[in-house]
């Protein structure tokens, strides 16, 4: 009867028993039947049940190489199993020397610590543990508004915050009151610099002495106003008091702008001879015509009232 002999499972001849082998010898087979599994899975002392289906059991060829497993007979957390090249495996805790940190925009890296990277002057602070905006009222700081501020409020530096000012509590911090009826400001100061461009400035407020039109005064420094030259013989009285007036031909004396009081010289100086006439509202002696034609120099003052302009010339100069 072929009855082999094994231990394992890779020594059990799969065509023992042969059919013509004795009934006999059937328990033999039985008994190493036995003898080969308790060895083969010596392992298995307990009395659980092995529920692990075939596709499980197939992932222990080979199935979680470089893969973690979780250890149960192990202490220090998750390990790997690792092929000591001997035929051995053990369980290992992965190192971290191979571990590549790398910062994105806005950190820095020091060994294994990551920390915010802060632009200088961009408004950013590290408030304990905390990322804040840099708070106050230096350069690059972010202003805190106090509580109160409302629309339409003017806003006043307080210490390190902002505050809030209605229009009146403006007037009163600056010392200044609104005049009743409309917005201007009764107390401003001494005005040193600028262009006035309100209304007339009444007497009272143009001072006292010296540049005060209302009154008498005497003035101390120069006063006189720079002549306008023209060669055209109408002399607008807006432009100065006095004029040199060339003619560049026959020509007509005549004025613009007349004001009553204003007064002032004409230097004519007629080069050759030019024909001079007056304007109808011109007034002189009835030879002046005449005697302002021949070629010279000549002084000749004037008066203007709300109708007419008179005028007296001198003789020749020389």
């Amino acid at each position: 009867m072929a009855l082999e002999s094994a231990t394992y499972i890779s020594e059990l001849v799969d065509t023992n028993p042969a059919v013509s082998d004795p009934v006999g010898q059937g328990d033999d087979h039985l008994k190493m039947i036995k003898t080969v599994l308790k060895t083969q899975f010596s392992g298995l002392a307990g009395t659980t049940a092995i529920t692990t289906d075939e596709s499980e059991m197939n992932l222990l060829d080979g199935g979680y190489e470089g893969t973690a497993v979780v250890s149960t007979g192990e202490s220090g957390g998750t390990k790997f199993l690792r092929e000591d090249g001997d035929a051995t495996c053990s369980w290992q805790v992965p190192p971290d020397t191979d571990t590549t940190y790398t910062a994105g925009d806005g950190l820095d890296l020091t060994g294994t610590t990551f920390s915010t990277d802060l632009k200088a002057n961009g408004g950013l602070d590290i408030d304990s543990t905390e990322l804040s905006v840099a708070q106050g009222i230096s350069q690059y700081d972010v202003a805190q508004f106090a509580t109160g501020v409302v629309d339409d409020d003017f806003l006043r530096i307080d210490g390190t915050a902002v505050e809030g000012r209605s229009a009146s509590e403006v007037l009163s911090d600056i010392g200044a009151s609104p005049t009743a009826g409309n917005g201007s400001l009764v107390t401003v100061g001494t005005v040193t610099s600028g262009t006035w461009n309100g209304t007339a400035v009444a007497a009272a407020y143009v001072g006292s002495g010296v540049g005060k039109l209302a009154t008498d005064a005497s003035w101390s420094g120069s006063q006189r106003g720079t002549p306008s030259t023209v060669t055209d013989g109408t002399l607008d009285l807006d432009t100065a008091n006095n004029f040199l007036y060339t003619p560049a031909g026959a020509d007509v004396l005549e004025f613009s702008n007349e004001t009553t009081g204003q007064s002032g010289f004409i230097k004519l100086i007629n080069p050759s001879g030019y024909t001079i006439s007056l304007g109808s509202e011109v007034k002189a002696v009835s030879t002046f015509a005449t005697d302002v034609t021949v070629a010279g120099t000549y002084l000749i003052t004037y008066f203007s009232d709300p109708t007419n302009v008179y005028v007296s010339a001198s003789a020749i100069l020389v």
